[in-house]
């Protein structure tokens, strides 16, 4: 059953004290609800949907959760996305534990990154589960199965949430919106990772995903025929100058300790050949894991672009977008010490802290920090023999399903243990 959201999360307490849910168990329930995360993960990976349409993937999940138990289940206004409350109603900490539910604009290969045929491709035509996502929402599903089984072994709340349009960056404002009001201690995600090798867990304290800027300017001349360019402002030679000069103050005007990383990725300018165009159109991201060089980084291309764009009789607008959006994913101190301690204990030897495997993806679940300390743990799905080697946002994008049971135990073990 589910039930509407209410507008307060109070109520009366009843004084219990917590039963640990032992490795062993947790162990058992990954084991014994491994048909169900596959086939809830293969459902979601047959039929996609890109962010803010997201209309079939959540009556699927709320159809899930219906069969699971009783919630109290929350739409996010001006979202798609959802979250569900299971509330022991004995004292205790409040968990959010998150997935994302959207997924890409991209035709599916039927092969993966080793060439060899994969077993399940998307059947919505155009989209794909190109990043993951099918395998985070089979992982929270299951692991609150698991959880509404020892709802009477647990203690204080949980909070699942369901975050529309990750990939579009539409979902996470709304969501930091309709639960801001509930007391987090603490705010658990995961996400299936191509350069990480299949069955370990990368946990670490610190930055382990970029954040992300918007490159989004015009460069405007003056247009006119090609065979009198003296007639005319031209604004493709000031789009390369600028281009160019950006490269160079990459190095000599940057604080190059600073790692941040310079992805130009448009430039549309003139419809025919025998026409100069009156304007051209640049765009591309930064990417970086300090957000203050992020900043700075972007109005650095800024200045460059306007007196460069000045020299050559041009003059540049920026997109509204053109600014640092996401910062960097920081996992909390203490939660990560806690994870590599209680998620090693029940998995030896699969928790890696090589920074080799940070990522330069960036990651709305960064947000979820000014609400409450958090913590992004990446699962490897990086199997050679299997081919799931391409990378993410790709059309041969590929994940090996048995890596699955290792987010689960780590959702499990973390949301039971801390």
């Amino acid at each position: 059953m589910l039930f509407v959201c209410a507008a307060s999360l109070s109520g009366a307490m009843q004084i219990s004290a917590a039963q640990k849910i032992s490795d062993k168990e947790i162990l058992s329930k990954v084991k014994n609800y491994d048909q169900y995360t596959r086939e809830v993960r293969r459902h979601l990976h047959f039929y996609p949907e890109v962010g803010g349409q997201e209309v079939e993937t959540v009556k699927y999940l709320k159809q899930r959760l219906a069969e699971i138990g009783s919630f109290e289940i929350c739409d996010v206004p001006g979202s798609t996305g959802f979250y569900a409350i299971l509330d022991t109603h004995k004292p205790g900490k409040t968990i959010g534990l998150r997935t994302d539910i959207d997924g890409l604009p991209v035709t599916e290969s039927n092969v993966n990154g080793e060439g060899h045929p994969k077993p399940f491709v998307s059947k919505n035509k155009g989209f794909t589960q190109g990043c993951g996502h099918d395998g985070h929402m089979a992982i929270l599903l299951t692991t609150i199965r698991a959880l509404y089984d020892w709802r009477d072994r647990l203690t204080g709340k949980y909070v699942f949430l369901f975050e529309e349009g990750e990939e579009t960056n539409t979902g996470i404002r709304p969501m930091i919106a309709a639960i801001k009001d509930i007391h987090f201690d603490a705010i658990y995600g995961n996400h299936l990772a191509s350069n990480v090798p299949s069955g370990m867990l990368y946990i670490k304290p610190g930055s382990i995903m970029s954040g992300m800027a918007m490159l989004s300017w015009q460069v405007f001349g003056r247009g006119g025929h090609a065979s009198r360019p003296d007639h005319s402002v031209n604004p493709i030679y000031a789009s390369t100058a600028i281009l160019n000069s950006v490269a160079v103050a990459w190095n000599q005007q940057r604080d190059i300790t600073k790692l941040v990383t310079l992805g130009i990725t448009q430039f549309h300018g003139g419809e025919t050949w025998n026409v100069i165009p009156d304007s051209v159109y640049i765009g591309g991201t930064l990417r970086f894991f300090d957000w203050e060089a992020g900043v700075r980084s972007v109005e650095l291309v800024k200045k460059v672009a306007t007196d460069v764009a000045k020299a050559h009789n041009c003059t540049v607008r920026f997109g509204e977008k053109m600014k640092a959006q996401v910062p960097p994913v920081v996992n909390d101190k203490s939660l990560a010490t806690f994870a590599q301690n209680a998620i090693g204990t029940l998995y030896p030897g699969r928790i890696t802290t090589d920074e080799g495997y940070n990522w330069y993806a960036s990651e709305t679940f960064a947000l979820y920090n000014q609400l409450a300390p958090t913590l992004f743990t990446l699962v490897g799905v990086q199997n050679k023999e299997l081919g799931t080697t391409a990378g993410h946002h790709t059309a041969a994008f590929d994940i090996d399903e048995d890596a699955l049971q290792y987010g689960i135990g780590a959702m499990l073990r973390f949301a039971t243990g801390y």
